[in-house]
Order: C-alpha cells, then structure tokens, then sequence
C-alpha cells in the first residue's frame, strides 16, 4: 500500500512547494520537482535519479506508478488538492516526481563528437527562452548547450516545461562568460558571435571545423568579451522594419545552416 497525503499543509507538500517555487531551495537540497509523463520519461532517459513519486489517481493510475517501483522509487498517492498546489500547469497529466539535480560544470561537458557543434546563450533572461533553446538544440541534434552567465538555473519549472523535457537529455553546461571562452579557446572551437557590428553574413561562414555558436539576449546583444573573442562575428539579414528577432529564432537559423553544411550529420 503507498502512502497517500490529502493536505496541502502535510510537511512534505510544503517542502516540496518551496522547491518548485524557490532556486535556492533547488540548490540547497540537490533536488528539483518536474511534471508530466513525457518529461518524467525523458528524466529517466537522461539518467537522472527519480527520488519521489505523487500522483493523483484520477489522472495517472496506480498500476502506471507501481511501473516506477523497479526503479527504487517512493511512490506516494496525493489529493486533488495537493495536485493542483503542486502543479505548475492545469494540463498535467496527474504526475509529479522529486529527482536529483545533475553537475552542469564546464568540466563535466562530455563531448563525444571529434567535430562537436555547440551553442552558447549569453545571460539569456526568461525561461521560456531557455526552453526553446534548448528545444531547437535537441531538434538539430546538436553536441551541447552552454548557458554563460546564467540568470536562472536550469531546473526552473519553467525551462522544463517550455523545453517539454528534452533539459534532460540535452548536454548542458553553466559557466561565467570567461570562463566559457577560456574552455572554448582551449579546446580550438570557432567562435561564431552572433553580433551585427562588425559582422559578416551568417550563410558567408564555414561550420564545418568544430564551431561555437553564440548569441545574446535580444535587449542588449552579446557582451564585449563574446565581440572580442570571436573568430567571426556573424549577422542574419533583418529585412523589415525592426532590427532584431526573438534568440531561439536566430539561434535556429544559425544552427541550421551549419547543420546544412555539415549534411545535416
């Protein structure tokens, strides 16, 4: 017989609503709180550890959460009140689980490619925009993410959501901007700046060789660091009225044709 809480004000349920509202209750415990089968599937995909399982009978059935015992999981049935304090969207699918955070160091960036293709996102600011990001590096296939001067962590329920899960098979790594560029110069990545001053056009440029593609927050652009360390600056033509689109646009224009260039491999 699982356990079964019916109250929002349980202890458990109120720790577990400090971690799904609060980055630096993430960060204490080494824990986050996702939602949803697929992003639940996709955790496990991405070898994440899976600590604690709610759900709400009504939406997920018990025999699909005893499915989650082989994998030494706690499984605890909750209240549709409980649910829905939890939830972080209306839509979810009555399934709620407690995993493990990951290390997302520079060092721990496994790079399997000889030939590796990455972006880098300087400070982006709104998780929704991470989530796309991460969306359009999963639909290229591409080596890695690097998030540089990060204004979120990466478990914010927001990023999980809007990236529909794939934050957790995605390779990702967090690091300050200099840090970022020392690690690229390191290992000989050109770096493909995506900044109109001084640029060339993005489609005049060769991807082939192992290449960073950065781009900035659309408010301020990339910093002088990213101006200065760049192999080559690069610009997408912008042929109407205003002079910039949203970062997971540019950066999926970007992406893509390196990806051409690389026959899409």
């Amino acid at each position: 017989m699982h356990k079964s809480i019916t109250s929002p004000q349980n202890p458990l349920i109120k720790q577990l609503i400090q971690l799904k509202d609060k980055s630096r209750e993430r960060r204490r415990t080494g824990q986050f709180l996702l939602e949803g089968k697929r992003e639940l599937s996709l955790a496990i995909k991405g070898g994440y550890t899976i600590e604690t399982l709610l759900y709400f009978p009504d939406l997920f059935s018990e025999s699909e959460a005893k499915s989650m015992e082989h994998y030494n999981v706690k499984i605890i049935e909750i209240s549709k009140e409980v649910f829905q304090k939890l939830a972080y969207r209306s839509t979810t699918e009555g399934v709620i689980a407690v995993g493990k955070t990951k290390p997302h160091s520079l060092e721990e960036l496994k790079l399997t490619s000889k030939n590796p293709l990455i972006l880098v996102a300087e400070a982006p600011e709104k998780p929704g925009n991470i989530g796309a990001l991460l969306r359009t590096a999963d639909a290229a296939n591409i080596d890695a993410v690097i998030i540089a001067n990060p204004k979120s962590d990466i478990y914010n329920p927001n990023i999980i959501r809007s990236s529909i899960g794939c934050v957790f098979t995605t390779e990702i790594a967090v690091g300050s901007s200099e840090d970022v560029i020392t690690y690229l110069q390191k290992y000989n990545f050109n770096i493909f700046s995506a900044i109109l001053q001084k640029s060339e056009p993005y489609h005049s440029q060769d991807y082939t060789l192992p290449s960073a593609i950065v781009v900035g927050t659309e408010a301020t652009g990339l910093t002088q660091e990213w101006r200065d360390a760049a192999t080559q600056n690069v610009s997408i033509p912008m042929l109407g009225v205003i002079d910039s689109m949203n970062v997971s646009v540019a950066a999926g224009i970007l992406i893509y044709e390196a990806k051409r260039q690389r026959d899409f491999k």
